[in-house]
């Protein structure tokens, strides 16, 4: 197996300024999620697929998916569900990282769907260059109106499989003050899914 695109990885998690943990990967999870995804481990995708169970980057608020682990689901599951996007990535207030081609005959780009603005953004890169950025201190910048004091070990301690859902949310005038709202985890399935619902009664989806 080709590890040169997952020695690339480990460089820069390993020279990250923030925590970031590589969750185990099965090795028969990992293979049939790569031949479900059609990529190989030349690929930043394949590699972090092959070789973990996921990332979870600066204290676990960016969940990067691979081949599963605990609650987290793999790259393959969230392609089924996608609508033409391979979900990539959640966050821990039910943003979402997915990889798309935006138009016939460009390279695919990475985009974002946040809770601020229950809006999908381009964020024009691919996706190595996308988890690079990320691996390398662009969280904090990108994440700034969505944190509060004290949100590391208040991320750090809910499940896998949970996010933090906050009322009033974070897309209304009321719910951008992260630090004055009621806050509460609940399965990040869950909150994904009322974004979503919410995104569509508001005409953005």
């Amino acid at each position: 197996m080709d590890q040169s695109a997952w020695s690339e990885i480990s460089a820069l998690v390993g020279a990250a300024p923030y925590p970031v943990q590589v969750l185990a990967a099965d090795p028969e999870r990992a293979a049939a999620c790569l031949a479900a995804v059609e990529i190989t481990t030349r690929s930043w995708l394949g590699a972090v697929v092959a070789n973990s169970g996921g990332l979870l980057i600066d204290h676990g608020w960016l969940r990067v998916l691979g081949a599963g682990y605990d609650g987290l689901p793999d790259v393959a599951a969230e392609m089924a569900r996608g609508a033409g996007r391979l979900v990539v990535a959640f966050d821990v207030m039910g943003g979402q990282f997915a990889w798309l081609q935006a138009e016939p005959g460009v390279r695919p780009t990475v985009h974002y769907f946040g809770p601020e603005d229950l809006t999908w953004q381009d964020l024009e890169l691919g996706y190595g260059d996308w988890l690079e950025v990320m691996l390398t201190g662009a969280m904090t910048e990108f994440y700034e109106g969505l944190r509060w004091p004290g949100w590391e070990a208040e991320v750090a301690s809910i499940a896998l499989d949970q996010g933090i859902h906050t009322w009033p949310p974070p897309w209304t005038s009321e719910g951008k003050d992260l630090s004055a709202v009621s806050r509460k985890p609940i399965r990040l399935a869950e909150l994904v899914s009322v974004q979503q619902e919410f995104a569509r009664q508001l005409g953005f989806l």
